[in-house]
This record gives C-alpha cells, structure tokens and sequence, in this order.
C-alpha cells in the first residue's frame, strides 16, 4: 500500500540520515535510473552540476536520492542533478531510497520539492504551480498552504505565464528579472513587451526606470481612450451580465481603434480571489 506523506513539509522527512545506516538505502545501478519527464525544472545550470561532480568526487553522495521502482527501472523523484554530476564522474551506483507512491504523488512531490528548494525559474516555478492546480484541482490558498508561499506570491508569479513568449525565454535565461517581467505585464502589447525586454538588456535597465517609463506610457495612452457611451444598449448589457455574475463594478472602454479593456474591480485580497475562483484561475 502506498504510504501517505505530508507533501507540503517537503521530502526532508521522508530521507533518512545517511549516519543512521537505514537499512531502507539502497545501492542502485546508475543505468536503471531514469529522469522524471514530469520534472518541472527542464534547464540545468551546467557549471553547477561540474561542481557538484567534483564535491562527489571527493565526499560521495551525501543524501541518497528518491526514487520510485517501474518495473526494472527506477524514476527519479528528487536528485535529478545528483544523478547527472554522478553520470558525468562515471559513478556505476548511487545510494537511493526507494517509495512506493502512485504518478499523481510523484509529480506533485517533485513539483513541491523543487519549489521550496527554490531551484526553478521565474517561468518553470509560474508553470508548476499552473500544474498543481489544473492536475491537483486546487485553489490558489490550499496551493499556498501546500507550498509555504503567500497566494499573493503565487498569483503574481504565475502572471508572468500572460508574457510574450520571447520574454519568457528571457527569464527562463536569467538576463532580465522576474521583477522586470512583472514590469513588463503593464503592457498588453506582447511585440511592445517583446522590444522592451530587448530595451531593458541593451540599455541595462532597472526594474524601477523600466517601471517608471510603463507608467508614463500609459497614462498618455490612457489620455487617447474614451469611455464607452453609457447609452449604447449592446455595452450597457455586457456590463450588466458582468456585474451580475462578478457581483462588482465593471468598467469597459474603447479606444479609436475600436480595442477595448475590461475592468474588473476588487477591494480586498478575498475578494480578489472570489473573483479568481469564478474565472477557475
């Protein structure tokens, strides 16, 4: 039977210390290990994983991986860049803790595990929590609990996902921050968001000039927008079904271009994510 773990307190509970001689390590061929295609982090920092081969080298495996039996293969729940700086140093046995746990409990373990260890991307930590909560169907609270993150932190990370792709990729690469991605959301434009970016690593940036050049655009761009005509029945209705569904104040404007923004109001953190919940985010 598959042994129930507090998956929110991480896996340091779930190892045994090495210095106990827990007879529940075990010594597993290094070529019936497999990585987690579920794995949430997809890029590794090469440099540290030469410096981690060179710490084995000298002091072995400190903490034994996590593994999970699949028929003769063994896939890795958490020790992925043990396992690599171990291949790259032609180790032949790594010492592993092998848990009987269903798919569902690996991903969300690996998921959990790399989140708290902080060892993901801006955008790679955004695509985890996506996955918790569409695989997991849970809210943006019991995700906080289960991370030890505020909903706060989880909601603001996972809008970096409505970023142009291009300035994704810029994250996940480390050349601008996730605060200059977080700056860069108050543009809608993506190919405008795309040539900031470009601007933010050219001119080199900080996230509060690239903040105070956003704001200043908008309010010129605000100052060419007009309110839609509260006569016009078609948009009186829209607002009306959106009112009653939100059960706040919409707003809806257009601008000479006939591109409108829908605005929906809030007026405290629960009833941000009352509105949240509606919208399944």
């Amino acid at each position: 039977m598959s042994k129930k773990f507090g998956l929110g307190k991480g896996l340091g509970a779930l190892i045994p210390d090495e210095s106990t001689k827990d007879e529940s390590i075990l010594k597993i061929s290094i070529n019936l290990i497999k990585a987690n295609e579920e794995q949430p982090r997809k890029n590794f920092d090469e440099e540290k994983i030469m410096q981690l081969s060179e710490s084995i080298k000298q002091h072995g495996i400190i903490q034994p991986l996590v593994l999970k039996k699949e028929d003769e293969i063994y896939t890795i729940i958490a020790g992925e860049r043990r396992w690599r700086a171990a291949k790259r140093i032609g180790l032949k046995e790594v010492p592993a803790v092998i848990l009987n746990l269903s798919n569902k409990e690996v991903l969300e373990i690996s998921l959990i595990e790399n989140i708290q260890r902080e060892d993901l991307n801006p955008i790679e930590e955004a695509l985890a929590y996506r996955k918790l909560i569409d695989d997991f169907k849970l809210t943006q609270q019991e995700l906080s609990k289960r991370v030890g993150k505020s909903r706060t932190a989880i909601a603001n990370c996972m809008r970096l996902l409505n970023l142009d792709k291009r300035v994704q990729d810029y994250l996940i690469d480390g050349v601008i921050s996730e605060g200059h991605g977080r700056a860069l959301l108050g543009v809608e434009d993506k190919e405008i968001q795309y040539k900031l970016a470009q601007t933010i690593i050219d001119e080199e940036l900080s996230v509060r000039q690239i903040e105070a050049f956003i704001k200043n655009s908008n309010k010129k761009s605000k100052d060419n927008n007009k309110q839609i005509s509260k006569n016009s029945p078609y948009y009186d209705d829209i607002k009306y079904k959106l009112e009653s569904l939100f059960h706040t104040k919409i707003s809806l404007t257009t601008n000479s271009n006939n591109k409108g923004k829908i605005q929906i109001e809030y007026y405290s953190e629960d009833d941000l994510q009352r509105i949240l919940d509606i919208l399944k985010l």
